[in-house]
């Protein structure tokens, strides 16, 4: 396994990992210093405030996890949570469709990895749990997964938007049709292999017993990863609403503090040279609630209370904060304030955070001053590429490093294409051009003095004419391209598994296509790896 440093497309998370010092006091913890990790602990074990009880937390993850079908090591490590000296690593990532795009099983096996590495180092239990949005309501971004078809062409499997209202994935019913429908997209996107009927089985069990994505995500990552004691949650779960209620009531009371605070942090982001990765309002409330159909509203402030975008249902400050008191499954957090509900949740000595999330959670470290909190270490997502043998070895055969397939494909395929033109071409029609340019060109001019009428027929006729040269040209182009077909297919493959369409693999592909094809035992093998939580790229070679 390989690997080497990258850039993550964000600035500020390219800094963090690589240039702590130029991310200018934006973040509490330098994650790269050891001292970082016992000071975070201490201030846990002596200055985080009262957050929610540990005992009815554990109580709710273990019986999430017991409805998930968790492996018996997940609710050991569930029930570690009991002991004041134990603290998380937490991370997460919405309820995609067969656990939706790679980088949600990377952010599963890097919270593994780093709860592992952290127990070790501070000699205390460190327990992984892994947060399942479960209240976003972008259905649309995670009712899919792409696949690489036969004739490489990236093709989608998608369920539809039944219900048609914008409510929480986890409130958002499928129907058994539309689970049956998609595993059956599914295995015909698979090619036979010895795994192929179980994978399919385990799905179809999964599903049957499933009646929203999140169920479904949650049944499937507990599969994956239970015995290796990820703990799994999902924050729209009504056990664990009835237990944010006070840190909704004071989100609520604060609420014009909280977005101060937010733009006060962006406004520094700014001043740094970064573009803040969430934009404010000078009214928004960063909360959500429920409408009369279940329809998930963003909140904005009004003079006497809060309201939706468009202010057409409002709600007075009471009326929430009684919500809050007896009814906090009818408030919900946005990104800006989900951070803070999870330290209130759990002591959380690390989050476990994507390129984009390590960006925003860069503008809410005043937000955790006002209630007491610091924000914890933030750990980037450990990033995978996946090399398939056959992929390997055409890359070794044309030359290609992995830098030159994600950044400058491209440019390799037709540098490739000009090697293999033994007729020269590029050259030959350029000097055809050329010549015919500066016999015709002399010709044009002079019949410019007898008549500039003719002149213009003459530059319009020479226009044409190099246009049939270009024309033969690019004809001639494609006979090379024929001539090349396998060799030019063999690109094509390369770059549609590791890049799609200009897109890292791990944005794009599911973990199905590789679990039928070698098997589950990779990823427990990756899991025993001694992975190091360094903000590096690397290539499994399969």
């Amino acid at each position: 396994m390989e690997a080497y440093q990258w850039k993550s497309g964000q600035p500020l998370t390219d800094d963090y990992i690589a240039r702590f010092e130029k991310t200018g006091g934006l973040f509490d913890y330098n994650p790269w210093q050891e001292e970082s990790w016992r000071e975070r602990a201490a201030w846990l074990d002596e200055q985080r405030p009262p957050g929610a009880d540990r005992q009815r937390v554990a109580d709710v993850l273990r019986a999430f996890n017991e409805r998930a079908g968790a492996a018996p090591e997940a609710l050991a490590a569930a029930e570690k949570l009991r002991d004041p000296r134990t603290l998380v690593i937490a991370g997460g990532q919405q309820a995609g469709l067969f656990t939706g795009q790679l980088l949600v099983v990377y952010k599963a096996v890097t919270l593994i990895a780093a709860a592992r590495e952290a127990s070790v180092r501070l000699g205390r239990p460190v327990v992984p749990i892994f947060w399942i949005a479960g209240e976003d309501h972008d259905f649309d971004e995670v009712n899919h997964i792409d696949y690489l078809s036969p004739s490489l062409s990236v093709e989608r499997i998608k369920l539809e938007h039944s219900a048609g209202i914008r409510t929480s994935v986890s409130r958002t019913a499928i129907a058994g049709e539309q689970w049956a429908e998609a595993i059956g997209q599914l295995g015909g996107s698979l090619m036979d292999t010895e795994f192929k009927e179980g994978l399919l089985a385990s799905l179809r069990e999964a599903a049957e017993a499933s009646g929203t994505l999140t169920d479904c995500f949650a049944r499937l990552m507990a599969r994956l990863f239970g015995p290796h004691g990820l703990v799994l949650i999902d924050s729209d779960d009504p056990a664990l609403r009835a237990l944010e209620g006070p840190m909704f009531r004071g989100l609520l009371e604060r609420s014009a503090e909280v977005n101060e605070a937010l733009l006060a942090r962006s406004a520094k982001l700014k001043e740094l040279g970064y573009e803040p990765q969430v934009e404010l309002q000078e009214t928004s409330a960063n909360l959500f609630t429920y409408g009369e159909q279940g329809e998930r509203l963003l909140l904005y402030r009004t003079e006497d209370g809060f309201a939706d975008r468009k202010g057409e249902r409002r709600f007075s400050r009471d009326e929430l904060l009684q919500r809050a008191e007896s009814e906090p499954r009818q408030l919900s957090n946005n990104v800006m304030t989900r951070p803070l509900m999870q330290d209130y949740l759990f002591p959380v000595l690390a989050s476990v955070l994507g390129p984009a999330e390590i960006a925003y959670w860069g503008q809410t470290g005043e937000a955790f001053r006002l209630f007491g909190m610091r924000m914890p270490i933030l750990l980037p997502r450990l990033v995978f590429t996946l090399v398939e043998g056959t992929v390997q070895k055409n890359m070794q055969k044309y030359g290609l490093s992995l830098e030159d397939v994600m950044e400058r494909m491209e440019e390799k395929r037709e540098a490739w294409l000009r090697e293999q033109d033994a007729y020269g071409l590029e050259s030959r029609f350029g000097e055809v051009k050329t010549l015919f340019r500066s016999a015709y060109e002399p010709l044009v001019g002079t019949l410019g003095e007898i008549n500039p009428g003719l002149k213009k027929l003459g530059d319009t006729n020479l226009g044409k004419i190099l246009e049939q040269i270009d024309f033969l040209h690019h004809k001639a182009e494609e006979g090379l391209r024929s001539q090349h077909e396998s060799g030019l297919r063999q690109l094509q493959r390369i770059e549609a598994s590791i890049c799609p369409a200009g897109r890292p693999q791990e944005r794009v592909y599911n973990i199905f296509a590789y679990l039928n094809r070698y098997g589950g035992d990779w990823i427990g093998q990756l899991l025993e790896q001694p992975l190091q939580v360094d903000g590096k790229h690397r290539v499994i070679y399969m």
